[in-house]
């Protein structure tokens, strides 16, 4: 064997795995990387020095591999050599309604265009191997695809139609532009119209659209829980439990047996009690309180899930796989069987159930001074409702109080933990956490589940008491994670990026407010504007600006702290139940009681036996690694297909009242219009820029606003319009609005447009004198009125003209994701 081989750092390795050990993938990048160009696989097993023609075989396979891996590319000679030096990028195909698409690198750097020509060849998610074949009109860079890695798009679900006797079927996901083709014999019991469920059969290619065959009928277009049935198969959410999984948990016993309370602290006779909304199923934390001299003893009792799902076990690998719950209108899809879910692992009132335990101390101003993380067995003493302990609360020292009187042997314990709230509160006003009070919805249904009503939701005192006690346990989940130096997953929050800094101050500047900090504000300057502005008109407009500056929350074995709750670590602790990140952190606190010897902040109970790091916590760094981005993907996945739902419900239930006018407020603003949320409904449209007074529109980003060029007339953020219902579009979950009054304002003397805008109109009044110019020369030269004219066009996104914003009317449009904690 030649000399390459023999200095393989991995040899050792793939000697192990193998019993004709060929180099390894690190080493043949390495290799190819260094030499003078790409290499044929001859090439590279007389280098390697590999005659056997078993060993020639093995590396022919590895060349394969490493190429359906993305890993490497092989070139019309049949040679290898490694992306960057192919001048190549490996990524994942976002589409676009509109048919173009782009790709986001998997190793970072910026998106590449796909033309509409470009994405015949591709569907929405698939991994592409493109090169850089020059930049558009807009300075993006343009890419070509070389070759499809992989395909990520086995089936979509979609409406069946029959157009000149072909049969086809209009995928509902409007990232897939192509239709899918249905041959004579794929097409089952199916009537045109109906919405199906398609696996592709042929995938798209430059010269031919997908085919595929019907498997499933889902039903009629508008029939009741349809859209859930579309969402759930639009965005890949597992739904269908596997035999092995169902397998599994009819095994478990339906109560907790005996032998399953031993070895841990019995806190039965403590008057734990769940705090849930009136619709909850599951309940996966209890709460204890009682005061101490100079403080408090908290105790968050959460469901002992890692007792019940073995690592590596089929309930365990679906579990990873859903990542989490999805909660849509009246449905839910759990990340659990629901013996566990509704059963053994939620504490329902008056049963045992397993749990684990953080028990707290706090001083008396609510700073947690220490901790304990322990196995132990509760009994629920209640199962109270956030509606039902408001009322308490609010009742306190009424002696006719109807709900105190119902709950009398639990209202001492609920006015603890209302004392211990606002002894908490108050250190999160020292602390700087910043408080954002959105407004949410509830929809109510009618017998047919069409929408009856859409109410705010009221969030109480005892929202926000659950919310600090759940908070107080995560965060000695995470410094327990720390203190240990345990690998875990970590919720992380990154402060915000310059560019929106930058943004968010020249808009407050206009209002004549300042954030302060720098370069690097905390989230207690945050929180100090919000305070600033409370009780001002415009207080929603400057929270809701405040809030689109913030990254969105993701998991991560790196550390990076949470900058909205303003805390050093933070993990989940508190939802094992419906948030596979949640089990981890159980089983690394499990580990560590269960290790054996001394361990810190953590109590095991004398006799219990240890357990061994592969039946309880097999996992490194890597795997972390790539757990938190899995399941930071879950959660997006459920958010975006919940949105889905709630969309398609509100444009289902404003179908039958186009033509009526509502009043609203504007809630976005774009380069092609105004998104305006109906005061009364909390449903969003668009009134785009054609429906707008006629001018030429300035789009101020930083401002958030609309400026005409010759009226000066106004359109931003929190204005109040009256609006028309003009056109529900249910497929593309569009819903279009007309200006009835405009509500508009002229901008103040004193408040000047922005630098940049009047950079753009000056631009802007140049080209059209200069069009002005040739129109008359033309006219004097005699050509016809409609020659060759030039257009005039404004820089893209900035300056607008009803009807040429290179956007239709109706353009899709998505909801800024709701930052979660």
């Amino acid at each position: 064997m030649k000399k390459h081989v023999r200095n393989d750092p991995f040899a050792d390795r793939e000697a192990a795995k193998y019993d004709r050990p060929v180099p390894s993938r690190e080493y043949i990048l390495d290799f190819l990387t260094d030499s003078v160009g790409p290499m044929t696989h001859e090439e590279l097993c007389a280098e390697f020095g590999l005659k056997d023609e078993d060993a020639q075989e093995a590396l022919r396979r590895r060349l394969a591999a490493m190429e359906r891996d993305g890993q490497a590319v092989r070139n019309r000679r049949n040679a290898y050599g490694p992306l960057d030096k192919m001048n190549l990028i490996k990524g994942r195909v976002v589409g676009h309604p509109e048919g173009f698409g782009f790709v986001v690198p998997t190793h970072g750097g910026d998106d590449l265009f796909l033309s509409s020509r470009q994405m015949r060849r591709v569907m929405d998610g698939d991994e592409v191997l493109v090169r850089v074949a020059g930049w558009d009109r807009r300075g993006r860079p343009e890419g070509s695809i070389v070759d499809v890695v992989e395909h990520h798009t086995s089936s979509l679900v979609g409406r069946y139609f029959v157009e000149s006797g072909i049969h086809f079927v209009r995928p509902d996901n409007p990232r897939v532009t192509q239709d899918i083709m249905i041959p004579a014999d794929q097409r089952a019991n199916v009537e045109p119209g109906q919405i199906v469920v398609v696996e592709i059969t042929t995938y798209p290619s430059r010269h031919n659209l997908p085919a595929g065959r019907v498997v499933q009928v889902l039903g009629d277009h508008l029939a009741p829980g349809m859209e859930i049935d579309i969402a759930i198969h639009n965005y890949g959410i597992p739904h269908k439990w596997p035999e092995s999984v169902v397998a599994e948990a009819e095994a478990i016993p339906a109560e907790v047996e005996r032998g399953d309370t031993a070895h841990r602290v019995d806190l039965r006779e403590l008057p734990f009690v769940t705090i849930d909304g009136e619709d909850a199923r599951d309940f996966d934390d209890a709460v204890y309180c009682e005061p101490r001299r100079n403080g408090w003893r908290l105790l968050v009792a959460i469901a002992d899930v890692s007792h019940y799902v073995n690592v590596g076990s089929p309930l365990d690998r679906e579990a990873y796989q859903r990542g989490n719950s999805v909660y849509f209108p009246q449905y839910v899809v759990p990340m659990l069987p629901e013996k566990l879910s509704n059963g053994l692992c939620s504490l329902n009132p008056h049963v045992d159930r397993l749990t684990m335990v953080c028990d707290m101390c706090l001083d008396d101003s609510g700073n947690i001074v220490k901790f304990q993380f322990y196995e132990a067995i509760i009994h629920s003493h209640g199962r109270l409702t956030y509606t039902q302990v408001a009322a308490m609360v609010a009742q306190r020292g009424d002696r006719d109080s109807g709900v105190r009187k119902q709950f009398h042997a639990l209202t001492a314990h609920v006015d603890h933990l209302h004392a211990l709230y606002l002894m908490l509160l108050q250190s999160r006003e020292v602390r700087g956490a910043i408080d954002f009070d959105s407004q949410e919805t509830r929809i109510l249904f009618d017998a047919e589940r069409k929408i009856q009503q859409i109410i705010p939701s009221e969030r109480t005192e005892a929202h926000r008491l659950i919310e600090e006690c759940m908070l107080c346990a995560n965060v000695c989940a995470a410094s327990l994670l720390q203190k240990n130096r345990l690998t875990g997953l970590y919720r992380v929050h990154g402060g915000p990026r310059t560019a929106k800094l930058a943004d968010l101050r020249e808009f407050l500047g206009e209002l004549g407010l300042g954030l302060p900090g720098g370069d690097e504000p905390t989230p207690k300057d945050f929180q100090r504007v919000l305070l600033q502005v409370a009780g001002r008109p415009d207080a929603g407009v400057i929270q809701t600006v405040v809030l689109r500056t913030m990254n969105q929350a993701v998991y991560s074995p790196d550390n990076e702290g949470h900058f909205g709750l303003n805390y050093p670590a933070y993990t989940h602790f508190t939802s094992p139940i419906r948030r596979y990140p949640d089990l981890l952190v159980h089983r690394a606190i499990r580990y560590l009681i269960r290790k054996g010897g001394r361990v810190s902040f953590v109590k095991k109970v004398e006799g219990a036996p240890s357990l061994p790091t592969a039946q309880i916590y097999p996992y490194d760094e890597s795997w972390m690694s790539s757990a938190g981005e899995h399941c930071s993907m879950t959660e997006r996945r459920a958010d975006e297909a919940t949105r889905d739902v709630v969309n398609w419900l509100k444009c289902e239930y404003l179908l039958s009242r186009v033509g009526e006018e509502y009043d609203g407020v504007v809630v976005s603003v774009t380069g092609f219009g105004l998104f305006v949320q109906l005061s009364e409904l909390f449903i969003e449209g668009l009134v785009h820029i054609t429906g707008l007074p006629k001018d030429y529109y300035y789009h101020e980003a930083a401002h958030h606003r609309l400026i005409g060029e010759r009226t000066k007339r106004v359109f931003g953020l929190g204005d109040k319009l009256r609006v028309r219902v003009s056109r529900v579009d249910l497929d593309e979950r569009k819903i279009d609005f007309d200006l009835v009054e405009d509500g508009r304002r002229k901008a103040k003397k004193g408040v000047p447009v922005s630098p940049k805008a009047l950079e753009l109109a000056a631009e802007h009044e140049q080209v059209r004198a200069k069009k002005h110019s040739r129109a008359k020369k033309r006219a004097a030269s005699g050509a016809a009125p409609g020659a060759t004219t030039a257009k005039a066009s404004a820089p893209a996104g900035k300056l607008a003209k009803p009807g040429r914003t290179g956007k239709p009317s109706g353009a899709r449009r998505r909801k800024p994701p709701t930052k979660k904690r």
